[in-house]
């Protein structure tokens, strides 16, 4: 399956970086979210586009979104990746890839490295908008610009 825009996002779970399980429909359909796909904690790219989130976190929230970021790592590498970069948004361990197959995200380079790309889903939980770029930084501000657009 691969989400594309115009879907419902279906509800899944995954662990945090606190261990805990996430439930998504604790926040689909309720609020607008931002979700992003990196490849790997503490790698230059992925360190740049945590911190740009994290630096524009509150941004989203006065939009009334919620930012979501999600990766191959374990629990505690996003565990140890959010305290070092003191990230204030959700990281989920996807060890499985079950979430990257749910939203299909493609391997890029040749399959050697986890896709970048990030979806953003109304508060009704249909996706409106996919951004795939292995940039890190130009991800912040298309979602920036894109939750704008639906709530004003």
């Amino acid at each position: 399956m691969s989400l594309k825009i115009g879907d419902i996002v279906p509800n899944f779970t995954a662990k945090d970086s606190h261990g805990e399980v996430f439930e998504s429909k604790s926040v689909l359909g309720r609020k607008p979210l931002v979700i992003y796909f990196y490849p790997k904690d503490n790698t230059p790219g992925c360190t740049t586009e945590a911190c740009s989130f994290r630096d524009q976190y509150e941004d989203f929230k006065d939009l009334g979104a919620e930012v979501i970021g999600i990766s191959s790592d374990s629990v505690k590498s996003h565990q140890k990746f959010a305290n070092k970069y003191q990230l204030p948004f959700l990281l989920l361990s996807d060890q499985d890839k079950k979430l990257r197959h749910l939203f299909g995200v493609r391997d890029n380079l040749f399959g050697l490295l986890p896709g970048r790309v990030t979806y953003i889903i109304d508060r009704n939980g249909v996706v409106i908008y996919i951004f795939d770029s292995m940039n890190a930084s130009k991800h912040i501000s298309k979602a920036l610009q894109m939750i704008k657009e639906l709530v004003l």
